[in-house]
């Protein structure tokens, strides 16, 4: 990019120095210095530079200020004692005590206590995050209530916070996809100008008025100045680092240039279903009381009876209905004589009643009449729900329904990617009833059902093919961002192929270390809002990029003829080199200023 700025300038100062150490080999008039042109030249050249890196460093301050919240210190117990100790001296495996109002100094997980901590900062979440025993812990969050003692799991550049600078400071420094077509584009375009640059001496020299010298030196210095491409080397990576720059305030972690460069090109979105979609946890969905149990107040009682009988169940839905009663406030008396029948559900004793709690097979072997509850049942299921019968006393008494939850803002999300023209796919390994009741509440386009977890990322492949057919036959639709591209979002370890198979791998930051190593950007925040957010991102970034290239190229195809000297013999103008690199320097200018514009975007549907 350097190279015609040092051939013009170089020139100009060679024949100053001659000019002024032999004047007498000139011809009269011509013996000239230029060394004004040189001095402000690279005077506006390096003014161009320090736009430059002013910007990048700007670019990161987002990530400076996450830095600068860290902790500077920890409390550690060693020998019985607590130490106040620099947080890069905390080794893995201490147990560090944090008290109310204090930072969490690094990554680990609760030993002994409970609080409530602000992790406004990595994830978004405005409300704190009430943490126990056993909970996990992020370094440089805020502890806001209670005291706890914490064991250090990760330390120094292992910690999430490290992390995700490194991560952010990585993808500023690669290159997209349409930043190396910027640099072929470059490596054409220099010596194409460098034989104009001739061409122009020669004619000038040739043909040109007296003294011809003077007059074709000055055009050909003229034109390698202004023709510099420094605005094109500029236009792309200025753009880059403020749009990831921008992701990384919104939380979302973007790897690399070309991530961000594929992600506006997406046509297909493939969701994965469970932790993704839904909240990944069942929880207590529908009470239906039935007989005694359904006068008012009786769900209540069939939910307490339920609950206890199912708090020495190991069953997976066991927790999720031992949890609803306990938010509903309900106390639990402790079961007797409990019987598990495997494949078909539990009995046990609880305050002097008999309770029967399972499927439709364990209330036919208890010779249940259930009347119309079957019916309701199946509506339940029908849902997505998994609906347990409850019996009492050998006679029905109602209906308990679990189901993994759709998290709050999935339906939002999924209906601003289809109000951007993204088509909307969720694959998961779940059987096909349960698939299409989530889709039909969130609204999603296709269902892939039944998956298994190696088939994914062969179904992305499908995808793709069909993605890349589409785009053939439908021009209009396909091509308006690129070629239609698949995005996959997961959490899972068993999302990792499929997330590195798709053309832009999403993670959710709340799934496994796995999934995210897999994928390409990152959502710190467990929420579909990422992805429609991240997508607003790349759009408005490229559009930005192409904006630089378009001036940048625009800006060299109409200088470059007017420092030959295409206006002298209608307007007797012709173009110094002083202007020539002050034009130059102003294209830079421009480029930076453009790029700096995207500091004011705000994502119509932001992640925060």
């Amino acid at each position: 990019m350097n190279t015609l700025i040092s051939l013009g300038t170089g020139a100009a100062w060679l024949y100053s120095m001659v000019a002024i150490t032999f004047p007498g080999i000139f011809p009269e008039g011509t013996s000239e210095p230029f060394f004004d042109v040189v001095a402000v030249v690279t005077a506006l050249v390096v003014l161009g530079q320090a736009l430059e890196i002013r910007a990048k460093g700007r670019t990161s301050e987002a990530i400076k200020k996450l830095m600068g919240l860290q902790a500077k210190t920890a409390r550690v117990i060693r020998d019985g004692q607590e130490v106040d100790i620099p947080v890069e001296e905390v080794l893995v495996g201490d147990i560090i005590q944090v008290r109310p109002g204090e930072k969490i100094p690094v990554d680990g997980v609760i030993l002994e206590g409970s609080s409530a901590v602000d992790e406004s900062m990595l994830t978004g979440e405005s409300l704190p995050v009430s943490k126990k025993t056993g909970d996990e812990v992020i370094g440089a969050t805020l502890n806001k209530t209670g005291a706890f003692k914490f064991r250090a799991t990760k330390v120094g550049k292992d910690t999430a916070l490290a992390q995700i600078v490194k991560m952010v400071q990585d993808a500023q420094n690669s290159k997209a996809p349409i930043a190396r077509l910027a640099d072929t584009i470059s490596g054409y375009f220099v010596p194409v100008v460098m034989i104009l640059a001739v061409v122009t001496f020669v004619i000038w020299f040739d043909f040109g008025p007296v003294p011809q010298l003077v007059y074709g030196l000055v055009t050909a210095v003229s034109v390698l100045i202004i023709a510099c491409p420094c605005a094109l080397g500029l236009a792309t990576p200025m753009s880059l680092m403020v749009g990831i720059g921008k992701g990384a305030e919104n939380g979302i972690l973007i790897r690399s240039g070309e991530a961000l460069q594929t992600a506006q090109s997406v046509q297909t979105v493939v969701l994965d279903k469970t932790g993704t979609i839904t909240k990944g946890k069942p929880e207590l969905t529908d009470l239906v009381g039935f007989g005694e149990f359904s006068a008012d107040g009786g769900s209540g009682q069939l939910l307490k009876l339920a609950a206890a009988v199912e708090t020495v169940s190991e069953h997976p839905l066991a927790e999720a209905i031992v949890e609803g009663a306990k938010a509903k406030g309900l106390s639990l008396s402790k079961p007797e004589a409990f019987d598990a029948i495997p494949g078909h559900g539990v009995i046990a004793a609880v305050d002097g009643r008999q309770v029967a709690l399972g499927n439709l097979k364990m209330m036919k072997r208890q010779n249940i009449n259930l009347g119309d509850l079957e019916a309701k049942a199946e509506t339940l299921a029908n849902d997505g729900k998994t609906p347990m019968f409850v019996a009492v006393d050998g006679q029905a008494a109602g209906i308990i329904a679990v189901a993994d939850t759709v998290k709050e803002d999935s339906k939002e999300s999924i209906d601003a990617l289809h109000n951007m023209g993204i088509e909307v796919v969720m694959i998961t390994g779940d059987n096909r009833r349960t698939a299409e009741a989530i889709a039909r509440q969130v609204g999603v386009d296709r269902v892939l059902a039944e998956v298994l977890p190696e088939d994914k990322a062969h179904n992305i492949h499908l995808l793709q093919a069909e993605g890349k057919r589409k785009s053939r036959a439908d021009r209009g639709r396909y091509l308006n961002n690129g070629a239609g591209k698949v995005a996959m979002v997961g959490d899972g370890i068993n999302d990792a192929p499929a997330l590195a198979q798709a053309d832009v791998g999403l993670a959710i930051g709340t799934g496994t270390d796995v999934a995210i190593e897999a994928s390409d950007i990152t959502l710190i925040k467990g929420s579909l809002k990422g992805v429609v957010t991240a997508i607003e991102v790349s759009r408005a970034t490229m559009r930005n990029i192409k904006q630089n290239l378009v001036g940048a190229f625009i800006y060299n195809t109409l200088g470059i003829p007017i420092a030959m000297g295409a206006l002298f013999p209608f307007f007797g103008l012709l173009l110094s080199p002083l202007l020539g690199g002050a034009a130059m320097a102003f294209s830079s200018v421009t480029v930076v200023s453009n790029a700096n514009r995207l500091r004011s975007f705000r994502p119509k549907f932001s992640a925060r």
